[in-house]
């Protein structure tokens, strides 16, 4: 288990400061995504995963994380993808998510986390109108790299607001958990 180094406030930076941002890199599916460091709360190995019955495709099933039940989802098969194939490197993230006035804890399934890289706000470039091959509200930005881009998910937003409703049901408000 890995624990994330101290989280910046992510919301209380202008979208033009030239402070240094952290993003947490993990691949998908051969790709490279990132999320900001400030809704991540740790890296753990896969676990064993209890199901669900008869929850959509995305959701591997949940876990206990030290007594709270945490939703876990395959953020490849939620992108329209084939499921993640688990191997040794798989791991879950653990976010936070806000939903109503309460955060929560989501797992998301990756093939594996690369590492934690401090971007400048020069290097990310606006979400894209198409072409990222995701629906354009799961995209928060752009980080330029020497050949393309990686795609900055806006966590937030990959699921819409009626999903993490019907997921917060399942698992249990941040405030309950140790």
């Amino acid at each position: 288990m890995a624990t994330i180094p101290e989280k910046r406030d992510e919301k209380k930076q202008p979208a033009d400061d030239a402070a240094l941002r952290q993003y947490l890199m993990f691949s998908l599916d051969g790709e490279t995504f990132a999320v900001a460091i400030g809704c991540v709360r740790e890296i753990i190995e896969y676990p064993d995963l209890t199901s669900i019955p008869l929850a959509p495709a995305f959701i591997r099933g949940v876990i206990n994380l030290r007594g709270a039940v945490v939703p876990v989802i395959d953020l490849s098969v939620r992108f329209g993808r084939a499921a993640t194939c688990v191997n040794r490197r798989t791991c879950v993230i653990i976010v936070e998510v806000q939903t109503d006035d309460q955060l929560h804890l989501l797992g998301i399934v990756v093939d594996g986390v690369t590492e934690v890289r401090d971007v400048d706000a020069s290097e990310v470039e606006k979400q894209p109108e198409f072409g990222s091959g995701l629906r354009s509200d799961f995209v928060a930005g752009m980080l330029r790299r020497d050949q393309g881009f990686v795609v900055i998910l806006d966590i937030a937003t990959v699921l819409s607001s009626d999903e993490l409703s019907a997921l917060v049901q399942v698992g249990a408000p941040l405030a309950q958990v140790g």
